[in-house]
């Protein structure tokens, strides 16, 4: 397995663990949001949403990265 194999394969987990990490979190606004209505409300996140938002930060320079490197190595 050549290093641009591996580099493609990360990027393709990488890419797939961004989209369902994405995907898992919760979403801010409410549906009386969608009418007009601001019920604003800011929170900090705990635990499990914490670990998910954290994770899907890692993942997604994980994928930027290993973009930047298939992009350097000469094919």
């Amino acid at each position: 397995m050549d290093l641009g194999s591996l580099f493609q394969a990360t990027t393709f987990v990488s890419a797939s663990l961004s989209i369902l990490l994405i995907l898992l979190q919760q979403r801010g606004a409410s549906l009386g949001a969608g009418f007009g209505g601001s019920g604003e409300l800011f929170t900090t996140r705990r635990g499990l949403e914490k670990s998910i938002f954290s994770t899907t930060i890692v993942f997604v320079m994980i994928f930027v990265l290993s973009i930047l490197a298939l992009l350097l190595i000469p094919s």
